[in-house]
């Protein structure tokens, strides 16, 4: 069937293509079964005819939507997040090369959002979901795997037993390795500011954090609070200012790139410079990071990566995709991008 639109059918795309029904069916439907060459010339032959199948009735003979379901979680207005609608993207794309389609719904937290997942199972909406935005307690994993419903998260469970499959990043490692940057620059004061305690993604960091400062023989001095920049400028203010007890950190890692522009603030306040007289590093890469005035150093997570591998995996436990044996689990480094805040000026050559 086709869209009106078009007229086109199955049977036409394979007479242009110069190959059977079957074949058609197939690289609408399993194209890793066809031949590379054939597989080109039919999607040529779509493209030619604007052929479009009818979702629907594919659905009634092949028992799968092609959808896969992914929530995005209500948020305060004018918060964004950069790392998530690059997942989204990356999940998108990713499932498009394999022929299914991202369907987004939204659903409160917690077990109150889990009406909203059994609905779009009871309308056989959806193959499966891919989850982000895991939390400590995380009631989706647990309950999907109850219902036999096959998944992969974008986080760790956090809490008890690893339930399902997921791909995440290796938040203490990335820690770890800003630590280590700074102490080779010759800061031996380096503070971390974080978010509060239990809240997973958070514990991770403060937790490579720590150790590393603890390998190099250094004073780990943590603060902690909810909040983005506002709060990060807060904090940072007081680590800054002291307490009379300690002495001011020269450099600050920060648990996020929304903790660290607020530290950026706070040394602006005081007139610091970034990377001369304190040294600021965040996590997460996000765009404004790289923005002029800025050059913030901070780690970047290797989200379309993240995004291909969840929807292998899931593919792969739909059945739709063969795919190597490998881990349930996949935990990736970030990387450090080194930019000026963390990099002392190069001093002026002399004439």
């Amino acid at each position: 069937m086709a869209t009106p639109e078009s007229g086109a059918t199955l049977e036409s795309v394979a007479t242009v293509a110069g190959v059977s029904r079957q074949t058609v069916s197939n690289v609408l439907n399993a194209p890793e079964r066809v031949a590379p060459e054939t597989r080109q010339r039919v999607e040529d032959a779509i493209r030619e005819l604007r052929y479009r199948p009818n979702r629907s009735a594919r659905s009634l003979r092949t028992r799968i939507s092609r959808l896969v379901g992914y929530c995005v979680q209500p948020t305060p207005a004018g918060n964004l997040n950069p790392v998530l609608d690059r997942f989204v993207h990356a999940v998108t794309e990713s499932a498009a090369e394999h022929g299914f389609h991202v369907l987004l719904f939204t659903a409160p937290a917690g077990t109150a959002g889990l009406d909203r997942y059994a609905e779009l199972l009871a309308q056989r909406a959806v193959d499966g979901f891919v989850l982000a935005d895991t939390v400590v307690a995380d009631p989706r994993p647990g309950w999907l795997t109850e219902q036999g419903v096959p998944f992969v998260a974008f986080g760790r469970s956090w809490s008890g037993p690893d339930i399902g499959r997921w791909v995440d990043v290796d938040g203490a490692a990335g820690m770890t390795e800003a630590v280590e940057h700074l102490h080779a620059l010759g800061h031996r004061r380096i503070a971390f500011i974080g978010w509060p305690e239990g809240s997973g993604v958070g514990d991770d960091r403060v937790a490579g954090y720590t150790a590393a400062c603890l390998r190099l023989g250094l004073d780990p001095r943590v603060v902690r609070a909810e909040g983005g920049a506002e709060t990060g400028r807060a904090l940072a203010g007081a680590l800054l200012d002291g307490d009379g007890a300690q002495e001011p950190p020269t450099a600050l890692v920060c648990v996020s790139d929304e903790s660290a522009y607020g530290a950026l603030r706070a040394l602006a306040d005081r007139g610091l410079r970034p990377g001369e007289d304190v040294a600021v590093v965040g996590f997460d890469d996000t765009p404004a990071a790289r923005l002029p005035g800025v050059d913030l150093t901070s780690l970047s997570q290797p989200i379309e990566q993240i995004g291909r591998e969840s929807v292998l995996m899931l593919l792969g436990l739909l059945g739709v995709v063969e795919t190597p044996p490998g881990p349930e689990h996949r935990l990736l480094r970030p990387s450090l991008v080194v930019r000026a805040s963390s990099r002392p000026a190069v001093p002026p050559t002399e004439a």
